[in-house]
Order: structure tokens, then C-alpha cells, then sequence
């Protein structure tokens, strides 16, 4: 799978209603493919063309994950707005997700 990326909406330099999202995955496993699925849902139902995502397939760029320190796939890492989150699993609960990525308050 190569590495793709999905711009939506202009970037905002430290803007902080623009969110860039880096999801590492290894080849289209079924947690894979169901994480990437459930990160555009997400994204296209919270953030509304405030989002741009990286996918990073680690089987065919395995040094990318040495600067996010990734340690397992799949991963979310939220990039801007700052602070960076990471966010492990394939994404399903999708409660967890957004307020992992700060979109939600925790209950």
C-alpha cells in the first residue's frame, strides 16, 4: 500500500481548529483497513474538512516509525493541534477516539 494522504480544507499554522492526524498501519490487515475506515468516518462527521490524514504503511517505510516512536499498529498520532496525542487499536470505539483527540470532554 503506498502512502497516501487526504487534504481537507486549507492548513492553519497553528491554527487550532486544523487537525493533522498520521495513522501508521502494516499492509491492509483487517484492524488496518477497519482503522482507516474509522478515522475518515470520524473525521468527516467531527471535523468537518478541518483535517488532513497521513496513512503510513510501516511494511514498505518502517523508518518513519522511529520518530513518532511507535511501538505498535495501528496508531492514530495527532500532530496539530499541539500537544501530540497517540491513540492505539483500529479506532472502533469511537467515544475513546474523540476524546483522545480532544474533541470530546471525558465523561
Amino acid at each position: 500500500m503506498k502512502k497516501s494522504s487526504a487534504k481537507k480544507g486549507p492548513a492553519k499554522a497553528g491554527g487550532s481548529d486544523f487537525y493533522r492526524l498520521r495513522l501508521y498501519i502494516a499492509g491492509q490487515t483487517p484492524n488496518s483497513v477497519t482503522a482507516i475506515a474509522n478515522l475518515k468516518k470520524i473525521c468527516e462527521e467531527k471535523l468537518k474538512g478541518k483535517y488532513r490524514i497521513e496513512v503510513v504503511d510501516l511494511l514498505e517505510k518502517p523508518q518513519l516509525a522511529k520518530g513518532d516512536q511507535i511501538i505498535a499498529i495501528p496508531t492514530l498520532v495527532r500532530r496539530l493541534p499541539p500537544p501530540v496525542k497517540k491513540i492505539i487499536g483500529n479506532l472502533s470505539k469511537t467515544e475513546s477516539v474523540m476524546v483522545g483527540l480532544d474533541l470530546q470532554p471525558v465523561r
